[in-house]
């Protein structure tokens, strides 16, 4: 193992944390907090970069994907979003939550290779 590749992706998995925190709290003093719409920003944008990056710079793919947006997006907090949502007999957004988040999250990633792939051309 490279000590140094390792610190790299240990840092940049903590800026990540640090941006999805500054992500949430700004799209929640945006829209409010009755729908998680901060984390679906996170995991969208997540999704687009990821696919952006492998599909055009595959060599800073560990770092920027394991790394950076490892910390950043947050599959986790979404599936315990869908959850309280459920229980708050909020169905039809539970719903949302679950099954849009995981098609828009792949039609993110899509366009990001499709972005990747032209900016490398």
């Amino acid at each position: 193992m490279n000590p140094l590749l390792f610190l790299s992706a240990a840092l940049a998995g903590g800026v990540g944390a640090g941006l999805r925190y500054l992500v949430d709290l700004g799209v929640a003093r945006l829209v409010g907090t009755r729908y998680p719409w901060g984390v679906l920003v996170i995991n969208l944008t997540g999704s687009f970069v990821l696919g952006m990056i492998t599909g055009g710079f595959p060599g800073a793919a560990f770092i920027v994907g394991a790394g950076l947006l490892g910390g950043y997006t947050t599959f986790g907090t979404a599936m315990l979003d869908t959850v309280a949502l459920w229980r708050d007999g909020s169905s039809r957004a539970a719903a949302f939550n679950a099954v849009g988040m995981l098609l828009l999250g792949i039609l993110a990633a899509v366009g990001g290779l499709a972005l990747g792939a032209a900016l490398a051309g």
